[in-house]
């Protein structure tokens, strides 16, 4: 059974750090696509960054340069590092494989 699970989301200061994790189980992790994505209120969700099954990373126009998605496959974990934090940046985050959603974890920048 697939299960991912979100972990880091908090309330941080503009111009502040959060590192999500997100931790894999029931696939072989490591060969898949993988990514972010994030909800904020009254928006879709949309795409943050993403490993391609091929390990190439991608990132959305406004986010790149200050977020990074990195992954340990040794902890079937991926990691989505975000610094220079902005209000927009403030949403629902989920992890994303395949059909499969994790349930969110909420990140907050105050002003």
């Amino acid at each position: 059974q697939v299960q991912l699970v979100e972990s880091g989301g908090g309330l941080v200061q503009a111009g502040g750090s959060l590192r999500l994790s997100c931790a894999a189980s029931g696939f072989t992790f490591g060969s898949y696509a993988m990514g972010w994505y994030r909800q904020a209120p009254g928006k879709e969700r949309e795409l943050v960054a993403r490993f391609s099954s091929g390990g190439t990373t991608s990132y959305a126009d406004s986010v790149r340069g200050r977020f990074t998605i990195s992954r340990d496959n040794a902890k079937n974990t991926v990691y989505l590092q975000m610094n220079s934090l902005k209000p927009e940046d403030t949403a629902v985050y989920y992890c994303h494989y395949s059909a499969y959603w994790g349930q969110g974890t909420q990140v907050t920048v105050s002003s």
